[in-house]
């Protein structure tokens, strides 16, 4: 593909080409300052925890997988000490899954390098069509919404 016809691809390609270069680009700062093992669906998991933590099964209905697969996740976040398992407020067997200082720390150094890149990608356009492209897409995820509320991200890739 040559860059003179990257303009005449389906809308749906370039946003996800362009959703591809910012990640691989995010992840590569990450690795670059030690959080190597950690990748995309992690930082959503610990995005997930940071209010008041979740159960297993309340993170696997917030990121679309299975229960197996949430418990998976957490105990590889767990393993590498970036969430704790605490009893659950409300008793039984459940357990609330929270984050660790550690697990804090990620997602602070995960938020700086995050607006990092995002301001590198954006600084090639003006300030008034990056206003102009947020405003368009998100007219665009309302209005493909039943409801007009926004579903959550969640990775699928």
């Amino acid at each position: 593909m040559t860059d003179d016809l990257l303009g005449a691809y389906p809308l749906i390609y370039l946003l996800g080409l362009s959703f591809q270069q910012l990640l691989n680009e995010f992840v590569r700062r990450l690795d670059d300052v030690g959080y190597d093992d950690l990748r995309p669906v992690h930082g959503f998991a610990l995005q997930v925890l940071l209010q008041d933590g979740a159960t297993s099964s309340e993170l696997a209905e917030q990121l679309g997988m299975t229960k197996q697969a949430a418990g998976q996740l957490v105990d590889y976040l767990h393993g590498r000490g970036y969430v704790e398992r605490r009893p659950h407020p409300l008793g039984g067997r459940r357990r609330l899954v929270v984050l660790t200082a550690q697990g804090h720390r990620h997602l602070a150094h995960s938020g700086a390098i995050l607006r990092e890149v995002e301001a590198e990608f954006v600084g090639q356009l003006s300030v008034a069509r990056v206003h102009q492209l947020r405003t368009d897409l998100a007219d665009l995820i309302r209005g493909s919404s039943a409801d007009g509320t926004v579903p959550p991200l969640r990775p699928v890739w």
